[in-house]
This record gives structure tokens, C-alpha cells and sequence, in this order.
């Protein structure tokens, strides 16, 4: 009976019969898709602090390194932010499928609006980047979870290991081609060519969206005409007050870029404590799902101190490796933006070493508890800083240091990231209420958000005397060390809170 009930998913969702690597013919499109769609993502971000801090003479923006790392942190944490309305926009609006298509476009547009030589372009295109990315990024996921019969098809795990190796060979290629051609070529050039990448992805999409399950063309919970004038009531007043706020700072001259990258760290700062405030007063929650609330607010402080430090791989991490770093290894030249490359390649060759560790630790009963499992997340990306600051130390006169200081570094934080974030999706699952299931995702993504928008307030407040040097990076390794100290030290605590969750 399974076996009927599964051939017909698959017939479902791929009509022509044919399958990928032994998986609906789907998983191929969604596979290229993201591929292309993170080769764009991570080829601008290999350029984007490097463009902004490069002089105007050297066809950057010139801008203080401190202020363009604060703006990447704002621009990674709105990806993450806005992949929460993107969700909702796909369940009450569009459908998954429309979703999608509509997000790569405008991601598309974005990577184009940065090849254009004008500043005022460029921020322009970072806001459509993060909006399109926001509408893809909550939805391609859930869509390769249509091409499979439910939960319990055999095929499942293995179509979204397919599916996330794509995201990470996509990530690893971006570097090493957009980077390149940006830093060697032209900077406006490398973001054409990411733009050209998405335009690959959306083509691909768009060309198999036939293989595709018909359940994400679905809109799963369609918004009533009085919900929706409602909605586009409250958006157009709030948008029309920001629009006036800003047109009056912009027209007396007082408009510096610190007038967006403050109100929007805030919000992303806001919005987390909003949502946990919401959750915690709900009365129909029952006391175990309050419990296992308050359990999981650790974790999410904990994953925020982490993404706080691990996404600056692409700020402070890459303007050391391209102004003290070497750029010659055995002999071999090559441009600063490929250490945007280790990580993914990382990922790649320890992602199923430590899938093969914890099962071969569950059978003889020593799997570490999750709690620990996170501890040991923030102890390693604190190391990672420790290291950080041993080589900035390393540097200091001037001197260049070897590459393999940034390659212990970025191995050290993906130990960290695969004993962390892999383990923070599973248990938000676990501990999520009921009533608040499918919300509960975004909640963790509200994580990065939460914590990306803590960096870039510390990059503005302490400026470029102090971000990206020796006590810098010594803080906030010895920040994320104390926390997973006190994670270890309060499990007990952690492990009541989540009640008969394991």
C-alpha cells in the first residue's frame, strides 16, 4: 500500500515519469535553481564589503570599514527578517510556486541595480536583493518537501541532502568566479555576473516548474478581501510615514546612511523579543508548551550570539584576508574574496562525517544532549575569534599573515556551525507549540536576524579604530565562550524547561 501511495506522489509531481538521482524529476529543477540562485547570493556578497570600503580612485565607495561591515550585518539580517512576510505572502497571497518565481526576478533585479556605477543604485539593489531573497528563501525549501508523499517517504531525507548539496556547491563556484572577475576585472562587472546567475536560476525554475508538485502552486490559506484591504490599510499608512519621515531628514540634509542601518537593527532586535512576548501571554498555550517556550529561548539566545560572530566571515573576516592577508599559497596567486570559498567546501566534506558521528554515538547511547551540542556550537565560534585575534595580532606593523590562519579559523567556526544550526532546526520543531508549528521556523531565522542586527550596532558604536582589531575579536570570542560556558553549566535547568523533549 505505501508503495502505491508513493509511486502516485511521484507521478504527481513529476508527469513525464522520469526521476533525478532516484528522486521526482522535481528535485533536479529546485537543485539548479538554488544552485544558481546562492551562486548569486554568495558572488556579491564575496565583493559587497570589499566594493564598499575599496577607495573612490579604485572604483569603490570609500566607505569606513566599520560602517560598511554594519551595513552588510543589516543587509544579512533582513534576508533572514523577510523571509518571515515571505512565507506568509506564499501561504495567503501567491502560493509557494508564484512565490518563488517572483523572488528570483526581483533578486535578479537587484544584482543588476549593483552593476550599475551609481551609489544610489547600489543601496537600491541591496533592499530588492533582500526582498526577493526574503520570498525565495521561505519557500523553494518547502517546495522540495511537495515532491515527496508525506513525512515518511524513505526518499525525503536523502532529496533534501541532494537539494542542500546544490546550496553548497553553488556558495563554493560564486567566490571563485564572481569574486575574480570583480576584483581583478571590475567590481560593477562581478555583480553583473551574479546577476546573470540568478537569471540561470530563475530560467531553470521556470522552464521545470512542469515537474514540480501542483500542492506548491497551492495557496494553503487564502486572505479574504476585508483581511486584505485591512492589511494594505495599516502597510500604506506605516509606509507613508516612513516615506515622509525620511523625505524630511533627506531634504534638510541631515540623511546619513546611519539613519537606516539604526532603525533597522533595532527592529530586527524588537521584532524577536515581539514574537517570544506574544507567544509567552497566549492563553492557549498549556503550561508544557509554555515550558518548552522558555526552554527554547536559551537556544535562541544562544544561535543569535553565534550568527552574530559566523556571519562575518563576509565583513571583518574578509577585509582582513584581503588588506593582511597573503595572497599567495605554494606559489599560487589568487584573489582575497576566495576565502568565501572554504566554508562551503567545508560543509561539504564534514556535513556527512558528522551525520555518521551522531548515529554512531545514539547506538552506544552517547549522543550529546542538544543543550551540549549547542554549548560546543559557541565554544567553537568563539575559538574561531581567539584565533581571529592571535592572527591580527600576527599582522600588526603591516606585515601580511599566512592564508592558513583564515583557513583554521573558517574550519574551526564550521565545526561549530555543524553541531549548532543543523541541531537548532530540529529542535525548534520539537519544541514548538502547537498552535504555532508552522510559524516556528521563522522564529529561528529571527535568530540571525537577532543577531547579525547586535554586530552591526557594536561596529557602529565602537568605529573603525576598534572593528576588526585584536580586542575586537578577543570580546566577542570571549562573549560567545561565556555563553556556552553558562549553556553547559545551566543544562539541567534547559533540559526541565523542555519537558519529555529530548
Amino acid at each position: 500500500m505505501a508503495s502505491t501511495t508513493l509511486d502516485a506522489g511521484v507521478t504527481s509531481a513529476s508527469p513525464s515519469g522520469k526521476t533525478f538521482l532516484g528522486h521526482p524529476r522535481g528535485l533536479a529543477t529546485l537543485f539548479m535553481s538554488e544552485m544558481w540562485e546562492r551562486f548569486s547570493y554568495y558572488g556579491m556578497r564575496a565583493l559587497l564589503v570589499l566594493y564598499m570600503t575599496a577607495s573612490v580612485t579604485d572604483g569603490g565607495l570609500g566607505m569606513k570599514m566599520a560602517v560598511a561591515s554594519a551595513v552588510y550585518s543589516v543587509y544579512t539580517a533582513m534576508v533572514y527578517l523577510l523571509a518571515l512576510p515571505g512565507g506568509w505572502i506564499a501561504d495567503r497571497f501567491l502560493g509557494a510556486r508564484k512565490t518563488v518565481a517572483l523572488g528570483g526576478a526581483i533578486i535578479m533585479i537587484g544584482h543588476f541595480l549593483l552593476a550599475v556605477p551609481v551609489s544610489a543604485s547600489f543601496f537600491v539593489g541591496l533592499v530588492f536583493i533582500a526582498v526577493g531573497s526574503g520570498l525565495l528563501k521561505a519557500n523553494i525549501s518547502t517546495m522540495v518537501g511537495h515532491l515527496y508523499d508525506g513525512p515518511n517517504d524513505p526518499r525525503r531525507d536523502g532529496g533534501f541532502t541532494i537539494f542542500y548539496m546544490g546550496i553548497n556547491l553553488g556558495a563554493f563556484v560564486a567566490p571563485l568566479v564572481v569574486g575574480t572577475v570583480g576584483q581583478q576585472v571590475d567590481w560593477h562587472l562581478g555583480f553583473a555576473l551574479a546577476g546573470v546567475g540568478m537569471a540561470l536560476g530563475l530560467f531553470q525554475f521556470l522552464l521545470g516548474t512542469r515537474h514540480l508538485s501542483p500542492k506548491s502552486s497551492v495557496v494553503t490559506s487564502p486572505i479574504s478581501p476585508a483581511e486584505k484591504r485591512a492589511i494594505f490599510t495599516k502597510a500604506g499608512i506605516w509606509l507613508a510615514i516612513a516615506a515622509a519621515f525620511y523625505a524630511v531628514v533627506g531634504l534638510t540634509g541631515h540623511f546619513t546612511i546611519n539613519w537606516a542601518i539604526w532603525p533597522l537593527s533595532i527592529a530586527g532586535l524588537a521584532i524577536p523579543v515581539f514574537v517570544f512576548a506574544k507567544v509567552k501571554r497566549d492563553k492557549d498555550l498549556d503550561a508544557a508548551e509554555q515550558s518548552r517556550m522558555s526552554g527554547y529561548i536559551w537556544f535562541f539566545v544562544a544561535a543569535a550570539v553565534f550568527w552574530m560572530i559566523y556571519d562575518q566571515s563576509g565583513s571583518t573576516l574578509n577585509v582582513f584576508a584581503n588588506d593582511h592577508t597573503a595572497s599567495t599559497l605554494l606559489g599560487f596567486d589568487f584573489p582575497s574574496s576566495w576565502f568565501q570559498s572554504l566554508n562551503p567546501l567545508y560543509i561539504m566534506a564534514l556535513a556527512p562525517v558528522f551525520a555518521w558521528i551522531w548515529v554512531a554515538l545514539a547506538r552506544r547511547s552517547k549522543n550529546p544532549s542538544t543543550t551540549m551540542k549547542f554549548a560546543f556550537g559557541l565554544l567553537m565560534i568563539g575559538a574561531s575569534f581567539f584565533v581571529m585575534m592571535l592572527a591580527m595580532a600576527a599582522a600588526s606593523g603591516g606585515a601580511k599573515v599566512t592564508p592558513l590562519w583564515l583557513a583554521v579559523v573558517y574550519l574551526v567556526q564550521t565545526v561549530g556551525e555543524l553541531t549548532l544550526s543543523p541541531v537548532g532546526l530540529s529542535v525548534t520543531t520539537k519544541l514548538a507549540p502547537t498552535k504555532y508549528a508552522s510559524q516556528m521556523m521563522g522564529v529561528w531565522f529571527l535568530a540571525v536576524t537577532a543577531g547579525d542586527c547586535v554586530a552591526a550596532i557594536f561596529q557602529l558604536v565602537l568605529g573603525d579604530d576598534v572593528v576588526g582589531g585584536t580586542a575586537y575579536f578577543a570580546v566577542q570570542g570571549a562573549m560567545a565562550i561565556l555563553a556556552g560556558i553558562a549553556l553547559a553549566m545551566y543544562r539541567k535547568k534547559v533540559v526541565k524547561l523542555m519537558g519529555d523533549v529530548h
